[in-house]
């Protein structure tokens, strides 16, 4: 099986937590993709939910898939959120926001009843931190705050290599009109720690450490998918 054929069949096992009369969050990224597309295929069949999307781009999608969607201030509590993973481990914590769009896939996972992952095997990991863990921060003071960032990666022994990301013509700019700042960390061995330490930092809008989010996830390998609970 190709890694598309996982992320769909991932996707598929998902699909039980959505009923009708639903309240669903929509993630973004090459997995939550085919989520969307399966969502819109059971709209087009009848199925009547209301979607809150985690990002420009999956708005477009699930527009073009007749999806009805809200927003948090209209529909506040979800029921529930599928998204994706850069990393998850045997905890269900999670590496998020490769796409860029972590800190509304936070807001919206938190606004949720339940978070539901869903993988590809390649994603699973023993320890988090292979995958770079990506830091959004506001545009006023931007290094600064990458350089305090550092600092903090630097008590925590974590020998970080932190590089602002770039998109096509310049600095990559989130949805929220944010930087990103990627750390490579290689091993990351207690995430706690370090999302509290970056949550107290000025600066920072959000980072791609999903602690205690995640219910329960649906990691395809070519022997099947496997659900994973938290």
């Amino acid at each position: 099986m190709s890694q598309d054929d996982l992320k769909k069949a991932a996707a598929e096992a998902a699909l039980v937590h959505v009923r009708d009369g639903m309240r669903l969050g929509l993630g973004t990224g090459s997995t939550a993709r085919p989520f969307v597309d399966a969502v819109g295929r059971l709209v087009a069949e009848g199925l009547n939910v209301v979607c809150v999307p985690t990002s420009e781009a999956t708005a477009e999608q699930a527009r073009g898939l007749n999806i009805p969607l809200s927003t948090l201030d209209e529909t506040p509590h979800l029921d529930v959120t599928v998204d994706g993973a850069d990393e998850l481990d045997s905890q269900l914590r999670l590496i998020k926001g490769g796409g860029g769009a972590l800190l509304r896939e936070k807001i919206v996972a938190s606004a949720s009843a339940e978070m539901v992952v869903i993988a590809d095997s390649s994603k699973r990991v023993d320890m988090l931190g292979a995958f770079a863990l990506p830091i959004e921060v506001v545009q006023f003071g931007a290094q600064v705050t990458a350089g305090k960032v550092v600092g903090i990666l630097n008590e925590l022994s974590l020998r970080p290599d932190v590089r602002q990301r770039q998109g096509a013509s310049g600095p990559f700019i989130t949805d929220g009109g944010n930087f990103i700042y990627d750390c490579h960390l290689e091993q990351l061995p207690n995430p706690e720690e370090l999302a509290l330490a970056l949550q107290a930092q000025t600066g920072v809008v959000e980072h791609g450490l999903f602690i205690g989010l995640a219910a329960r996830a649906y990691v395809a390998s070519a022997e099947g998918v496997e659900e994973l609970v938290a």
